[in-house]
């Protein structure tokens, strides 16, 4: 199998794992993008890792600037979100298979819910909450794809098809 088709897997299960956040697929598209150049003596395969790397750095600072400084304008806080998490750890494995979503809204609705005492009021922070989590998301996606798109690129110039 070559390199190149390891790598496209690689950064194909990347862009997954950023949707579905089981695997660290920021990451993932990033050390892709390593391995691939480190097989390469060329330049112009490191410039490719260098491009991604200030993408990722990018991306990184991006997902948690925007999204997180929307929250904070709302009184939400990062306590939350974590709390949240935990319940979607926990919804995963009680619910099969939308668990974790559930879990998660169900968490972000109970801390706000005991923070603010009120129905409306939780329940308006809860969907600014998810809100922020799908632009983090978005953002990682975009990212993500940005570095696909170097890699993509970096094999045009290389004249590498498979």
């Amino acid at each position: 199998m070559s390199l190149t088709i390891v790598t496209a897997f690689l950064l194909a299960v990347g862009l997954v794992g950023i949707v579905v956040p089981v695997v660290p697929g920021l990451l993932l598209t990033l050390g892709a993008t390593l391995l691939w150049s480190s097989q390469h003596q060329d330049s112009r395969a490191w410039w490719v890792f260098g491009i991604a790397v200030v993408l990722y750095a990018v991306g990184v600072v991006t997902q948690y600037l925007i999204p997180g400084r929307r929250m904070r304008t709302h009184g939400i806080g990062t306590s939350t979100l974590l709390l949240a998490a935990a319940l979607g750890v926990i919804g995963f494995f009680v619910i099969p298979v939308v668990g974790a979503l559930v879990g998660f809204v169900l968490g972000i609705y109970l801390v706000e819910f005991a923070r603010s005492k009120q129905t409306a009021a939780a329940w308006t922070s809860t969907k600014i909450a998810l809100r922020a989590v799908a632009h983090s998301m978005g953002i990682e996606l975009l990212a993500g794809l940005a570095i696909i798109v170097t890699w993509v690129v970096g094999l045009t110039l290389l004249g590498q098809g498979a």
